[in-house]
């Protein structure tokens, strides 16, 4: 068994296999800045790819034995097939490889200061705040984020701080293998249950990661799952952020501009702390950025600078990104692929002054649609118009039987098609100005909205 830590001491050339994964593409930034001689490979063509490209790293599209070359270590995404030929070929040869949480714990262990951020829902959001709330602090953190930060247009940053600020993601259990200083729980809700299969196995997951944690642990104190998970823990440093004035850091006199970005009070311990206009919609943002602000003032932030930095975040890629205006129609892209994700940013986009709100969604994974498909039908239907694609299978295989169709039969006015650029036409035939057409699902479908972007440059 190889000793992934000792590893990175002597090997130079790593090989990503799925190098265009959220999770992959910060950790070869961060390791590319640090002069290792990467290779990747990924099946579809994305943005990530060309940012990756431009750093000077080579990308094959299509993955292949021969792509591994001589690396000397061999990194893949969870979301692999275990008969992908580069993984296979790797193995055969005696090529060290890890899968990508292996990797991201070792570089959690090249850092003195580690702030990991967990919770079903939120995670990218409030690692993007606090990652720039702490640059605007003058804090030169290094960073790890499931989306682009604007800021920093990348996904992941070398600083020159002993602070690692990073995304820790519950899936199969791999925010297990980071090395946390400070935990930030947002909260704790039903996903990922293919995997974890009950509830109380999900609670007791984030309860390891708070008990991992060799500092403190900074955690919503109005959720209740979370709640359960913070006690498992045993955990004794203990900041609390939410709602209720009980908690740490709450706020107060919530205002909205233009009806769906949310000003308040930042409030500690009573005191007033000062006043934050958030540049993000939606009510959850409040509790994403207290989260973020506790995280920041536990490092030791001016939070002067870091409410100036706040207050200029404008979202991560993929989170309610707007994309352009064309012809008075809006086009927005967003990650989410939860149902409570999804109400939270189509109950966002009703708030502002839109004529119709166009929900584009690609169901991500057979396992999710199945286990919440009334779920998912519920909440669509707080859109105006709804438009589904294929579902996007990923790491699985289709044993549930399950179909975007049923998924449309269950919401009036719905349509599906099995084709981006029929989704696009339809779009462009339909939408009139005023219209607000928002992408959302964690794989490709942001493909939609530049396609529908092009066709309004073509005309």
């Amino acid at each position: 068994m190889y000793d992934i830590d000792r590893l990175l001491q002597t090997v130079k050339r790593i090989h990503f296999i799925g190098i265009g994964g959220a999770g992959m593409c910060p950790l070869a930034e961060i390791l590319h800045a640090k002069g290792y001689q990467l290779s990747g490979s990924d099946n579809n063509e994305s943005d990530t790819l060309a940012r990756i490209r431009a750093l000077g790293i080579p990308v094959v599209l299509g993955q292949k034995a021969e792509n591994i070359g001589d690396a000397e270590m061999v990194v893949y995404t969870a979301a692999l097939l275990p008969d992908n030929p580069e993984l296979v070929a790797a193995k055969e040869s005696g090529v060290p490889t890890f899968e990508r949480s292996k990797l991201f714990g070792a570089v959690t262990r090249k850092f003195g200061n580690v702030i990991g951020v967990c919770g079903t829902h939120g995670k990218t959001t409030t690692t993007s705040m606090l990652t720039q709330m702490l640059l605007g602090a003058e804090i030169d953190t290094s960073a790890v984020i499931g989306g682009r930060l604007p800021l920093i247009g990348a996904n992941g940053r070398t600083g020159t701080a002993d602070l690692l600020v990073c995304e820790a993601c519950e899936f199969a259990n791999t925010f297990l293998d980071l090395s946390p200083s400070v935990a930030v729980i947002l909260n704790v809700d039903a996903d990922h249950l293919e995997f974890f299969k009950t509830m109380d196995n999900l609670i007791a997951a984030f309860g390891k990661f708070a008990a991992m944690a060799t500092d403190a642990v900074i955690y919503n104190g109005d959720d209740e799952k979370t709640l359960k998970a913070v006690a498992l823990s045993g955990a004794k440093n203990l900041i609390t952020f939410g709602y209720a004035d009980a908690n740490d850091w709450y706020p107060m006199n919530i205002t909205f501009h233009r009806g769906a970005f949310p000003g308040f009070d930042v409030m500690h311990k009573g005191e007033l702390i000062g006043h934050v206009q958030l540049g993000v919609p939606g009510l959850h943002n409040v509790l994403n950025a207290l989260a973020a602000i506790a995280a920041a003032h536990h490092a030791g932030a001016d939070l002067t600078k870091a409410f100036a930095a706040l207050e200029a975040f404008g979202g991560a890629g993929r989170r309610f990104e707007i994309l352009g205006e064309y012809n008075g129609v809006t086009i927005a892209d967003d990650y989410a692929h939860h149902p409570a994700e999804l109400r939270v940013t189509l109950e966002a986009a009703k708030k502002m002054d839109y004529n119709r709100v166009w929900a584009v969604f690609q169901p991500f994974t057979f396992s999710r649609t199945y286990m919440l498909l009334d779920d998912f039908a519920d909440v669509l239907k707080i859109a105006d118009k709804v438009v589904l694609t294929e579902i996007m299978g990923s790491r699985e295989v289709n044993t549930y039987d399950i179909h975007t169709y049923q998924l449309a039969e269950k919401i009036d006015g719905s349509v599906w098609f099995d084709s981006f650029d029929t989704i696009a036409r339809y779009l462009y035939e339909n939408v009139t100005p005023g219209d607000l057409v928002i992408t959302l699902g964690c794989g490709d479908v942001y493909k939609i909205a530049k396609k529908l972007i092009k066709l309004y440059r073509e005309q």
